[in-house]
């Protein structure tokens, strides 16, 4: 009995903060906490680069690459944004939204990157910087003991337990939800359900000149397009739908892709050339939330909390900013700092805040009463200006937003009871989304055959 217990602390692996996935989130706090001098281990249940969405960048998220270090081989990689063009079929015309016109405009720019080469970037500068990263180590549970030290139990890919113990634990996981799968509270959004198909291809056509790296978003039926592209001449194009419409998909999710987009004929032209890169993916379920985003000795940052509709490209901004947060809060937790609830209690009110900013305008994105304010030329009281330091990512209540933003929202509601029959339809119908589940289409990123 002796002799196991011997080697059971052997095989142990002490540190001050376990952190669990290495994604943008992961990357970013465990970077942070490493420079304070705190031993820091990340447990990734991949191996980097990997596959994933989520490419459009916004310019307020470039002061956090900066902060971190990586912003000049994130330019490296990245081909400018310098806004988004927003295409109406219903208008039969489009207009591109620049955020050098932000009520802010000191971040006039960002980059679309491919993910794999992103992410890559910020975990290895976090291993620069002292971080212990275990790539093919999947987190299988935590035994949260109070007033001690939690015991993180995984394993690697090999099938071999390994036992972390550590002060602190942190949840990046993303749309693993790890902690929340163990302790439960994660919901589907009541209020906002989607889910995509996409894929990367070459033979775009791009907008001309130094419009060439902005994203294109599309309005069509069954909800949006966003077309995004790459530094090397590839392009990420995918539709976010209801899933009332992908549940109809009868063929193979590559032939389902091709036939949404002859559905929509904007992107159809700009892909008349394409060739799709690989495979066609799928994700589903796309908008949800957990009702806790902290406890006794742990957080969660990024989409481990909850992930909301892309349209906006808002999750790697919120992922960095609740990183950049959390790591405050785990700070001054691990020092038993006075000012550990006062972080604490920041924290949770700026990541809300975001995600409730972000909220109001996806809930409404496809409504006609949206798609008319957003198509129309020119700005009273600020109010496009307003809204662009929101699409910028200025979503924390830096800049003046409040009255502009509070305007646009009385503007919206005026337009929709003007409309009112076209409007409820659009409503109900993508409400009738909500509780359906596309039980044919596997989760984030996986390979269909």
């Amino acid at each position: 009995m002796a002799a196991t217990s011997i080697q059971q602390n052997h095989d142990r692996t002490r540190c001050d903060v376990l952190v669990v996935g290495a994604g943008p989130a992961g990357s970013t706090i465990s970077t942070l906490l490493a420079e304070r001098g705190w031993n820091v281990h990340v447990l990734e249940k991949d191996r980097h680069p990997r596959f994933h969405i989520g490419e459009s960048l916004l310019p307020h998220s470039l002061p956090m690459l900066e902060r971190l270090g990586v912003l000049s081989e994130i330019e490296k990689i990245g081909i400018v944004k310098y806004g988004a063009e927003v295409v109406s079929p219903y208008h039969g015309r489009s207009r591109i939204l620049y955020f050098s016109k932000a009520l802010d405009g000191s971040q006039p720019f960002a980059y679309q990157v491919k993910r794999a080469e992103f992410d890559k970037i910020l975990i290895d500068n976090a291993v620069a910087k002292g971080v212990h990263l275990h790539e093919g180590v999947r987190a299988k549970h935590v035994e949260f003991r109070p007033g001690s030290t939690h015991m993180i139990h995984a394993q690697d890919e090999t099938g071999r337990s390994l036992t972390y113990e550590a002060d602190f634990v942190v949840d990046a996981s993303g749309r693993d939800t790890f902690l929340s799968s163990q302790l439960g509270g994660k919901s589907r959004n009541p209020h906002h359900n989607s889910a995509a198909i996409f894929g990367h291809f070459e033979g775009v056509r791009r907008l001309p000149g130094r419009d060439e790296g902005n994203i294109s978003i599309v309005w069509f039926d069954h909800g949006w397009w966003w077309i995004i592209p790459f530094k090397d001449g590839t392009t990420s194009v995918g539709a976010v739908c209801w899933p009332s419409y992908l549940s109809t998909r009868k063929v193979s999710l590559e032939r389902f892709l091709w036939d949404t987009i002859a559905l929509c004929q904007p992107v159809a032209e700009r892909m008349a050339n394409a060739k799709l890169i690989g495979q066609a993916y799928a994700a589903a379920n796309y908008s949800y939330r957990r009702t806790t985003m902290r406890g006794e000795g742990y957080l969660m940052v990024g989409d481990a909390f909850a992930f909301i509709d892309p349209v906006f490209s808002s999750g790697v901004h919120l992922a960095l900013n609740s990183a950049t947060l959390g790591a405050e809060v785990v700070d001054a937790y691990l020092r038993k700092s006075p000012d550990y609830a006062i972080h604490a209690k920041e924290f949770e009110r700026l990541v809300r805040l975001g995600i409730k900013t972000y909220s109001w305008f996806i809930y409404r994105f496809t409504q006609p009463a949206f798609r008319a304010l957003f198509m129309s030329e020119g700005s009273i009281f600020k109010m496009e200006e307003a809204v662009l330091s929101i699409l910028a990512g200025d979503a924390f209540g830096k800049s003046p937003t409040q009255v502009p933003l509070f305007l646009f929202k009385l503007a919206y509601y005026l337009v929709y009871l003007f409309n009112f029959r076209d409007n409820q339809a659009a409503y109900r119908r993508r409400r009738r989304g909500v509780p359906e589940t596309v039980t044919t289409v596997q989760d984030y990123a996986v390979p269909q055959p």
